[in-house]
Order: structure tokens, then sequence, then C-alpha cells
């Protein structure tokens, strides 16, 4: 870059050239310099935290210790306790909802959906949120599609993400409220091995049912970032479709942050499928424009990461790079994001 150089050049006015300038006060001085009253505007500096993916992977693993966070399970009841906990150490003000949700065949689960909130008293607030349970069968798995599996990665590693943010959230504020929603019963949609039963709006049943009745009297974010299957060792995330419908432009944004920070390997600028997650009902029945970070894959059948409902999700595959790579990206997005005074 080349320096800047300012001349200053004075200007003397002498014999029949005065009355020109008689218009002019400063020009009865003959030496007058005309100097630049504009000041420079004051460049804003925007501290950002750095993420502790050890700490993230820790989150991860405390969760897949309790086993299975299958709904009705005595796991779900100590990982839900765990989370509160969790969100009573970093959140300014912690809501639990509890129901029983109605599954796919008929039966009704419970419902443990744990929300934490940062700066309460913010106009605007920013939604962030994963999915904490885990499907009971791992069903698309060829040697075990019945068994039970640890969900490491799809349920666990979104949430573990999500507490280290609020744990960086706790220790600085960000300019925003924030909203962290762990929500239950996301992964109870009917098995692969049983075809009679209709899979509509059998996805998600504790998102659906906090969009329904939200923790807060007619809430609805700036925006929302969804997190599910961010754990993964070389994991990659596409633009996924109903978020470009959604919410483009906080895709768009998102991207750019991560690749700011080099994280362009992860966050690639690729179109993905529409793909019916827990964004897709706070999209349309809470109104809040919601997008998902989620590991897609073009090389499989589903679209989905190879480990997706099987045996192989387990804390083997999470890894702290990719978790990095999420959460700093993550954090830089809400920390960039100004407070009231933009809305």
């Amino acid at each position: 870059m080349k320096p800047v150089v300012k001349i200053f050049i004075a200007l003397i006015f002498i014999g029949s050239f005065a009355s020109q300038f008689s218009s002019c006060s400063s020009c009865n001085n003959p030496n007058h310099v005309i100097v630049d009253t504009i000041k420079p505007k004051p460049v804003v500096t925007v501290h950002v935290p750095d993420f502790d993916a050890d700490s993230s992977y820790k989150y991860c693993n405390d969760q897949v210790k309790f086993g299975p966070r299958i709904p009705g399970t005595k796991s779900q009841q100590q990982c839900a306790a765990y989370l509160e906990k969790m969100l009573n150490l970093y959140c300014d003000t912690v809501y639990v909802q509890k129901a029983n949700v109605k599954v796919y065949d008929g039966s009704e689960k419970p419902m443990i959906n744990l929300i934490g909130s940062i700066n309460p008293k913010a106009k605007k607030r920013v939604l962030l949120l994963a999915h904490w349970d885990t499907r009971p069968w791992s069903d698309r798995d060829a040697n075990g599609p019945k068994k039970q599996y640890d969900g490491a990665d799809d349920g666990g590693s979104g949430v573990g993400i999500l507490i280290e943010c609020a744990k960086q959230f706790q220790k600085q504020k960000p300019n925003v409220g924030v909203d962290i929603l762990f929500c239950d019963v996301e992964d109870y949609g009917p098995p692969e091995f049983e075809t009679k039963w209709d899979e509509k709006d059998q996805y998600a049943l504790g998102t659906q049912y906090w969009a329904k009745n939200p923790h807060t009297t007619n809430y609805r974010a700036f925006y929302g970032i969804l997190l599910d299957m961010t754990g993964a060792v070389n994991a990659r995330f596409p633009k996924e479709a109903f978020s470009m419908r959604y919410a483009p432009s906080v895709v768009n944004e998102f991207w750019n942050h991560a690749q700011s920070l080099g994280f362009g390997n992860y966050f690639v600028n690729e179109s993905a499928g529409a793909i019916t997650d827990d964004h897709y009902y706070v999209n349309t029945i809470n109104g809040t424009p919601t997008i998902d970070i989620i590991n897609l894959s073009a090389e499989t059948k589903t679209g989905f990461a190879p480990h997706w409902h099987t045996q192989t999700d387990n804390m083997d595959l999470i890894d702290r790079t990719t978790m990095k790579a999420v959460g700093q990206t993550l954090l830089q997005m809400i920390y960039y994001e100004p407070g009231d005074e933009n809305l």
C-alpha cells in the first residue's frame, strides 16, 4: 500500500488578485492555509472470544455418558437435569417446558424442552437451537437397525457447541439477546424397518410444541440458527434449501464469516436439498427466519453423512476441529450483530 502524502499549499494573494477573493474573510491573511476539518470515522473493533473446542467436546461426551437420550427413559431424565444445570450456570433466565407429545404410532412420550436466555431485557434477539434427544433405533445401520446408538453427533455435538457458546456469552455479553433452545423428541419419527406409518410432521415434535407455545409471549427472534450434526470429522455444510428459502441473508452472512475465519473447507458454497428439520417449524409456525447448519453429503443415497442413524454415530467420529469451525463462526456471527438501536 502506498503511503498517503498530504501537501499544504500556501496561497499568497497580492496586487490585482486580491479583489478576486474579497468575498472570503480569511483571504485577508496572505499566509492563510486551508486545512481539512473533516475528522476520520473511528474504527470500531469487535472482540470475539475464542471458542474452546476441548470444552465443547467434553459437553458432548457428558451427554453420551448418560446413554441414548430416548424420550421416556432414565437417560432422558438424567440428561435433562444436566442440561438445565448447565443453562442455569451460564444463562440469565432458564425455562423448562414439559409435556406429553403424540408420536408416529399414536402413543405419547414425555418431552422436555430447555431454554436459556442471555440479556433477557434486550429487544433484538437471536435464537440458537439444537435437539438433544437420541433416535430409538439405528435404523440406517445394515447390521443392527433395531439397536440403540449413542447419538454423539446427531444430538450431542450441537448441544455441546451451544453450551460452550453460552459460557462465552456469560463472560462477555453480546449486543443482542440470545435464547438457546434445547429441543426434545426431534428424532422419534417412524423407523425405516416399518413402512406403514406416515412421516408427515412426525419429526421435530419438541420444536413444533415450542413454536406453538414459545417460552415468552409473542416471541419472535431477529433470526435463528439451528445446529444439527455439527461435530463429525470432515464435515461439510452446504447451503440447505429451506434455509435459503426463508433466511438467505442469514445463510450468506454466516458463510461469509466462516470463510473469513478460514473455514471455507467446511462451509462450502454449494446448494443442498430441503431438510424438514427443526428450523422448518420455527420458520413456518413461529415466523423467525431460521437456518440449518447440517452435515450433508452428495455421495450417499440419503443425502446425509454416512454415520446418520447408525452405530458409528459415537464419540470416535467427533472432531474438535469441526466443532471449532462451527463454534467460532457462531460466536463471530453473534458478536458482530448490532444491538437494539439498530432495530
